[in-house]
């Protein structure tokens, strides 16, 4: 299908830490970074609760969408033009959904998501699909254009080879995402040599594949990705912050389940604390985390103690100690756990959770299981394709290979604190020792 391309006058760039300049010569997706949908993604950190452990890391899903964007315009223009298996019709349905895959993310991203049972791809369909400005600029490209881009992000779309530039194991935003992350939080491990990998890629009809040689490159990167998220992403100080956020969330919510007289009615948080109410698009859209620090900032000050406790630990980063805890060998002890934190007056439900951790670094094909992963095939000189692990010895050491972590939070103030329950809370310390 061939769409309306119009062309900006002169190229407009960003200026880019990563990626040194971001490119835009479509007049689609000029106009799509100009709508208060897209601007909204600047008050989203892309981290979460990480900045409170790495303090740079304070960039936002709005810096990562235009990243994604830049990569994918990279492949297209300058790997992909002109190969038979590549058509250009496709070009303006691909740069739109790499720059939109993020464009339904919540304030805190996952840690929110999972407070209120949202999925984030659910709100960008309803961005892309709804009365919005964003809606809008497609219809200008062709009546049926945001559909096709909504499938595209939701991975239903006939159009595999467009997928798998923006969702597979070796995808412009994970590209994007390790080296922007590595670069805010100061760290070293999400380097890898991504004009290597670009100049490697090769498109095929169901997913881009890559030559041979390039097989050291695409190594390294699935190692960065390895340790990045071992020791950025599930770093467990942000976790211990992250386990917070979502008790403030799901006290707050309880609170008001149960009618407290909140000092500040929490109005953008109606719909989604009420069960009658459904949550609305502008609902959504109104909540970034500008407004939810405002409201842990004068949550502070309520008379429920376990609310304001929490939101002066979130507030001024005095956050849970942990423990290492395995639950298939230590669950009578968390048990015994629980119990005396009730007779020490502190309530379990708030100040003693289990945080898990668990990532899956590469998989090979498993047709049929949940979450079925496109393996990385590289080509040969041959022509043909052959599975990345079948040919690393460093990828089949790790592929199919889960690894997860478990910790025990707990406030080490409170069990300080020996005022009152003094012999409790030295048997609790002694038990997480």
């Amino acid at each position: 299908m061939t769409y309306m391309v119009e062309k900006l006058s002169e190229e407009k760039v960003f200026k880019d830490p990563v990626h040194r300049y971001v490119h835009v010569r479509d007049r689609a997706i000029w106009d799509l970074v100009g709508t208060k949908e897209f601007q909204r993604l600047r008050r989203i950190k892309q981290l979460g609760t990480t900045f409170l452990t790495f303090h740079g890391a304070e960039h936002s899903r709005f810096n990562h969408s235009l990243g994604v964007y830049e990569i994918v315009r990279r492949i297209i223009d300058d790997v992909f033009d002109g190969r038979p298996e590549w058509d250009n019709r496709d070009r303006l349905l691909t740069l739109c959904a790499a720059l939109l895959h993020d464009l339904g993310h919540g304030p805190f991203s996952h840690a929110f998501e999972k407070v209120f049972d949202f999925d984030h791809e659910d709100f960008t369909r309803a961005i892309i699909l709804g009365d919005t400005e964003v809606n809008k600029v497609l219809k200008n490209v062709s009546p049926e254009f945001p559909e096709k881009v909504a499938e595209v992000i939701a991975k239903t779309s006939e159009k595999k080879l467009v997928v798998s530039l923006i969702s597979s194991q070796i995808d412009a935003d994970r590209m994007d995402y390790l080296q922007r992350d590595a670069y805010f939080t100061g760290v070293s491990y999400g380097q890898f040599d991504m004009e290597r990998i670009l100049r490697v890629m090769r498109p095929r009809e169901e997913q881009v594949v890559i030559k041979k040689s390039g097989m050291h490159a695409v190594e390294d990167y699935i190692m960065s990705r390895y340790q990045m998220y071992w020791q950025v992403y599930f770093h467990p100080v942000s976790r211990s912050a992250e386990v917070i956020l979502t008790k403030i969330l799901h006290r707050a919510k309880q609170l008001y389940k149960d009618n407290y007289a909140f000092k500040h009615e929490p109005q953008h948080f109606i719909s989604f604390f009420s069960e009658t109410e459904n949550v609305t698009l502008e609902d959504y859209l109104k909540l970034d985390e500008a407004v939810i620090m405002f409201y842990f900032q004068i949550w502070q000050n309520e008379a429920d103690p376990i609310l304001s406790d929490l939101c002066r630990r979130f507030v001024n980063r005095n956050l849970f100690k942990y423990a290492e805890f395995d639950p298939a060998k230590e669950y009578k002890k968390l048990a015994e756990l629980n119990g005396l934190f009730l007779k020490a007056g502190i309530d379990p439900d708030y100040y003693l959770v289990v945080d898990s951790s668990s990532d899956l670094p590469y998989d090979f094909y498993r047709p049929g299981e949940e979450e079925e992963r496109l393996p990385i095939h590289l080509l040969m000189k041959n022509g043909e394709l052959r599975e990345l692990s079948r040919e690393s010895e460093i990828v089949d050491a790790i592929s199919g290979k889960r690894r997860t972590d478990h910790k025990l939070y707990y406030p080490a103030d409170f069990l300080a604190d020996e005022s009152n329950a003094k012999d409790i809370k030295k048997q609790i310390r002694t038990l997480l020792e």
